[in-house]
């Protein structure tokens, strides 16, 4: 059953997470790479706090960073993507301002995106098309591009977030954090 302090929690958690979204890419595009990384840790601590930093949280956000630490990293590899303020620990990896998307985007599954939890074929008919509009919407802002083709991307991207939402939010159910429980 949903309550109207869950809804609150949800509508807050997605707040957040999309002012942390802004910050990264607006500040990628304005070559601060580090502005978004810091929203992150802020909007990352109060979630922390919020859902009193039980280890299955401290576990997803983990997963989640390493998985776009990783999978963008193989998008700039492979020239799918490029992006802006490319600060990264290594030429391969993703850029830290990404890595702070993907924290983000991991504060949201327990929360937000709660929802979709156990409906894992339209998490991933939804990933397949909102994951490439983000990557679309940042290459507007001028933080990323695709220079092979933006449609090539655009089908690259969906299979990638058709696969990595399905697979997060299933961690997400793995863990048992549920913000209806706290």
């Amino acid at each position: 059953m949903t309550t109207t302090r869950t809804v609150a929690r949800g509508l807050v958690n997605f707040a957040l997470a999309e002012v942390g979204w802004f910050a990264a890419v607006a500040g990628a595009a304005a070559g601060r790479p580090w502005l978004g990384p810091m929203v992150a840790a802020g909007v990352v601590a109060i979630h922390l706090v919020l859902t009193h930093g039980r280890a299955g949280e401290w576990l997803l956000l983990l997963v989640s960073g390493v998985v776009g630490l990783f999978l963008d990293g193989l998008l700039k590899a492979t020239g799918v993507v490029a992006y802006a303020a490319d600060v990264a620990p290594a030429s391969w990896l993703a850029p830290v301002w990404i890595v702070a998307l993907w924290l983000l985007f991991a504060t949201m599954l327990n929360e937000s995106l709660a929802w979709l939890q156990g409906q894992l074929t339209l998490a991933a008919g939804l990933g397949a098309v909102f994951g490439p509009l983000s990557y679309l919407a940042g290459a507007r802002l001028e933080a990323a591009w695709f220079p092979r083709s933006t449609a090539l991307a655009m089908v690259v991207l969906a299979v990638a977030w058709a696969l990595a939402l399905p697979f997060l939010l299933w961690m997400a159910g793995r863990v048992g954090l549920r913000h209806d429980r706290i």
